[in-house]
C-alpha cells in the first residue's frame, strides 16, 4: 500500500458515506488527512464513516449537500472550511446512473445522471480552486468510467457514458488551466468494482476490481511526489477491452 503523507491536509470526498467514496475517505484518513465526509441523504452512514475516520487519529466531519446545486456546494465548502480548514484534496466521487434504454428515460432522469456526474464535478472543483490557488497546492481527483476513454457506448445507460466522457474532458482542461498553480487534476476510471450490485458474465483476470485497487490510484495521485502528474486517467479495469458495453 502506498503511504503518502497527508498530515495537515484537509480532504473532501463527495458521496463518501459508503462504498467507494467511504474507502477513499478512510484511506485519506489513514494517510493523515482530516476528512470531510459528504452525503446527500445518508446521514447515519456518513456520521459512522466520520467516526471511523476519527478513530484513525484525524479530525472528521459529515456534511450534507446536493452537489448539483451551486448554493449547496458553497455551503458544503464553507462548513468544511469553518470546521477543518481549506480543502486541499478534493475527490469528486458522486455520480448516479440509469441503466435503462436512452429512449425510455424521462428528461428528469437524463438530467439527474448528467448533473450528478458532470455538473457536480465542475461545481465542486470550481469552488475548491480559489483556496487551492492561494495555497499554491491542491489535488483534484475525478471519477470516470473505463469505457469512456475508448468511446465505447451503449443504448442502455447512455447519459452516464456521455457524462463520464465529459468528466475526462473536464479533467484534462482543468489540468491545463491549473498547470502553473501547484494543483494537479487527474481521474480514476474503474470498470466493475466488487461492491457493485450487477456484474457482467466474465471478470478480467478472474476477479472484479477491489476497493484497494482504486485506493492505490488515489494515494498515488495525492502524493507530494506526484506533483508533475496532471491530466491523467488511470483505468482500473484489469485490462478489459470492451467489444460493446
Amino acid at each position: 500500500m502506498l503511504d503518502p503523507d497527508c498530515e495537515g491536509r484537509v480532504a473532501l470526498v463527495t458521496g463518501s458515506a459508503r462504498g467507494i467514496g467511504k474507502a477513499y475517505a478512510l484511506a485519506l484518513a489513514d494517510a493523515g488527512a482530516d476528512v470531510v465526509v459528504h452525503y446527500n441523504t445518508s446521514e447515519a452512514a456518513a456520521e459512522a464513516t466520520a467516526a471511523e475516520a476519527r478513530e484513525r487519529g484525524v479530525d472528521a466531519t459529515a456534511v450534507a449537500a446536493d452537489v448539483t446545486d451551486p448554493e449547496a456546494v458553497d455551503h458544503l465548502f464553507v462548513t468544511a472550511e469553518a470546521e477543518l480548514g481549506s480543502v486541499d484534496v478534493l475527490v469528486n466521487n458522486v455520480g448516479d446512473f440509469a441503466p435503462a434504454h436512452w429512449s425510455d428515460l424521462a428528461l428528469e432522469e437524463w438530467q439527474r445522471v448528467v448533473d450528478t456526474n458532470l455538473t457536480a464535478t465542475m461545481l465542486c472543483s470550481k469552488r475548491a480552486l480559489g483556496p487551492m490557488r492561494e495555497a499554491e497546492w491542491g489535488r483534484i481527483v475525478n471519477v470516470g468510467y473505463a469505457s469512456a476513454e475508448r468511446g465505447a457506448v451503449s443504448p442502455e445507460n447512455f447519459p452516464y457514458f456521455v457524462a463520464k466522457t465529459g468528466v475526462l474532458m473536464f479533467t484534462r482542461m482543468l489540468a491545463a488551466d491549473t498547470q502553473h498553480d501547484g494543483i494537479t487534476v487527474n481521474a480514476i476510471s474503474p470498470y466493475v468494482v466488487e461492491t457493485s450490485d450487477a456484474f457482467p458474465d466474465e471478470a478480467p483476470r478472474g476477479r472484479w476490481a477491489s476497493l484497494e485497487d482504486l485506493v492505490q490510484a488515489l494515494l498515488f495521485f495525492v502524493d507530494e511526489d506526484s506533483g508533475y502528474i496532471s491530466g491523467e486517467n488511470v483505468e482500473i479495469d484489469g485490462g478489459w477491452l470492451p467489444e460493446d458495453v
